[in-house]
């Protein structure tokens, strides 16, 4: 991490607020790249997960040996996919760099219904460990980002595992790493208005396909914000004994300090979906923190040369990765 100089993000004025940071990628990113997609048993050998890979022309190695050029693994964010804006971005920039990139799903996402009970929730590294010991056979080389929820599991993972993380080093961009102080953040105005419904909504609806208790029919159908929905059904579903238990047991915060390899955090300072952060005292000698002061929630989208310019985040990533 010697090498590596922190950039500033400075968006024109007219690009500072938060909410036009956090919706305007959606509309003006690149559109998805030719992935190539594997469906592979997750970590309990019960439902698929899609695996889309971006692949560079490097030649197949032959048996028993592993590709050399580096793959960077992107963990989504809530409802994400590789389809995603913040995942086409990436994709496309590393690609141009000539490494390899997949995004690794999460259970019931990118089009792929679980068959099993298990869904996702943000703190399950057990799972973030299958799907690197899978791609740790073909790639010599592995380095990890995660957005937004699959940021909080990715820094949860780093911090449990420590040296034993199976990638080089990682990137966390914009993760509540704090799920409970992010739920309240979820709460106002805005968020309540806009975001929630955006989120909750195609969880509810994916929920509702599934085998469901009584109990868990009722109280989904009445979620009303995504904490009624972690309270009727992620928590009790994956072992948690209450929403607040799912959100202090999920939690990356706590284990940050445990972070071995090297591991970039990105944080604006006005991300709308973010409530606590973590500050230099909350994490390990191997972690950098990056907190611009805009950015929104995985927006970092600037202007030059007269047209938006999305470079900043994977960039950023990248130049990082180049540092470890």
């Amino acid at each position: 991490m010697k090498d590596f100089s922190n950039s500033q993000f400075k968006p024109p004025f007219w690009m500072t607020n938060p909410h036009l940071q956090t919706i305007l990628p959606k509309f003006i990113m690149p559109e998805a790249p030719p992935y190539r997609r594997e469906l592979v048993l997750d970590s309990l050998d019960e439902s698929e997960i899609a695996y889309d890979f971006y692949d560079t022309n490097e030649p197949a190695p032959k048996e028993g040996e592993r590709y050399q050029t580096p793959l960077i693994v992107l963990f989504h964010g809530l409802e994400g996919s590789s389809k995603s804006h913040y995942a086409r971005t990436l994709a496309h920039y590393v690609h141009a760099q000539g490494w390899h990139f997949v995004v690794v799903h999460f259970r019931s996402c990118g089009g792929v219904p679980i068959k099993g009970k298990i869904f996702y929730d943000a703190g399950d590294s057990a799972e973030v460990h299958h799907s690197l010991a899978f791609l740790q056979k073909r790639y010599a080389n592995i380095y990890a980002v995660g957005t937004s929820l699959g940021g909080n599991v990715l820094a949860k993972y780093m911090g449990e595992y420590g040296n034993d993380a199976l990638c080089h080093s990682s990137a966390i961009v914009s993760a509540p790493l704090d799920l409970a102080s992010s739920s309240i953040a979820m709460d106002r105005l805005f968020g309540r208005k806009v975001y929630t419904p955006y989120l909750l909504n195609p969880i509810v609806a994916k929920a509702l396909e599934n085998q469901l208790s009584h109990e868990e029919l009722i109280g989904i159908k009445a979620s009303r914000r995504l904490s009624d929905f972690d309270q009727v059904f992620t928590a009790p579903r994956h072992g948690y004994r209450s929403k607040n238990d799912y959100y202090r047991k999920a939690s990356a915060m706590p284990v940050l300090h445990g972070i071995k390899k090297p591991t970039l955090i990105i944080t604006a300072q006005d991300d709308p979906f973010l409530g606590i952060v973590p500050h230099s005292g909350d994490v390990s000698d191997d972690v950098m923190l990056c907190e611009p002061k805009h950015g929104g929630h995985i927006g970092f989208i600037s202007w030059r040369n007269k047209q938006f310019d999305t470079d900043w985040y994977p960039q950023t990533v990248m130049q990082f990765f180049y540092s470890t």
